[in-house]
């Protein structure tokens, strides 16, 4: 089971689509723990509780249902309407060959986080992520600008005091962010950053910045690096790397973990949404093909 957790608009829903489409719908089920949301919008306004608090979510629900699925057990899940902030009718959840868990709190017990093989957290620069956000619930939740300016403010205490000390258990951390200062940058460039724990083998790393180097250029470099105190594999990739630079480094993933004999559509990664258009990022997709090929490791190994 692959969890996918961060704070609101980090990119967990972009992420996640690329991977179910990878695998197929057929194969994933794929379930947003965000839907265990204990109050409606207007029932959160009245007690100037956040959806970022675990008090505003049915956490003992939401272990236990990580738990049954873990254990391949169909779910009776809560569902949150995240248009309207409405609580709506519930839906059954049979697990499938793989299953992805996303949202802002699936780490929050150590009973969850026993739950999955590979977990992710994505760490974008706050300045970015408030950016997104405002995008994101101005277009899709009918909110304002203001509404969602004052809504950060609201959340920051319940970002700093639940969200992000789900990092610490991450088995991989992903930081998209723009090559330079300036945030006015092309959303299909930006770059990532990926620190790679020593609990999940990655065995084709130097041979991913071997292979792409060019004389000066290097569109991938990996290093070792200390975070959080402790030993990780970092690798960094640069979002303008041309298409054909891409494109190996993806054969490489692919051969290097065996990825062909898993029936997957490889051309099913990086597409993420810059308005009304559908667009491709090659930072984004080898971010999702790395988690492919960890969750593909996983299912094997399990």
């Amino acid at each position: 089971m692959l969890g996918i957790a961060g704070d609101s608009a980090a990119g967990k829903t972009t992420l996640t689509r690329g991977i179910v489409n990878v695998f197929g719908a057929e194969r994933v089920t794929a379930v947003c723990v965000d839907d265990y949301h204990r109050y409606d919008r207007e029932q959160r306004k009245e007690l100037t509780i956040t959806p970022l608090n675990p008090e505003c979510n049915y956490i003992g629900i939401m272990e236990q249902h990580l738990r049954l699925l873990a254990a391949g057990e169909t779910i009776l899940k809560p569902v949150y309407g995240h248009s309207h902030g409405t609580l709506e009718a519930p839906e059954l959840i049979e697990p499938r060959d793989i299953v992805v868990i996303e949202g802002l709190l699936p780490y929050h017990t150590k009973a969850m986080r026993h739950c999955f093989d590979v977990k992710v957290y994505l760490d974008p620069p706050e300045d970015l992520r408030r950016r997104w956000k405002i995008t994101r619930d101005c277009t899709k939740r009918n909110y304002d600008e203001e509404q969602v300016l004052a809504d950060l403010e609201r959340r920051e205490p319940d970002s700093e005091a639940f969200i992000r000390p789900q990092r610490e258990h991450a088995d991989i951390v992903v930081r998209f962010h723009p090559p330079g200062p300036s945030l006015d940058v092309d959303a299909a460039t930006l770059d990532v950053r990926v620190v790679l724990r020593p609990v999940l083998p990655h065995p084709y790393l130097m041979e991913l910045a071997e292979k792409t180097r060019v004389r000066s250029f290097e569109p991938i470099r990996i290093s070792l690096a200390r975070d959080g105190g402790k030993p990780a594999d970092v690798m960094e990739v640069q979002g303008s790397m041309p298409s054909d630079v891409s494109a190996t480094v993806e054969d490489i993933i692919w051969e290097g973990m065996g990825l062909d004999g898993h029936d997957l559509q490889r051309d099913a990664i990086g597409s993420f949404q810059d308005g009304e258009k559908t667009r491709r990022s090659e930072s984004l997709a080898l971010t999702q093909l790395l988690l492919v090929a960890q969750t593909a490791s996983a299912k094997d190994n399990g």
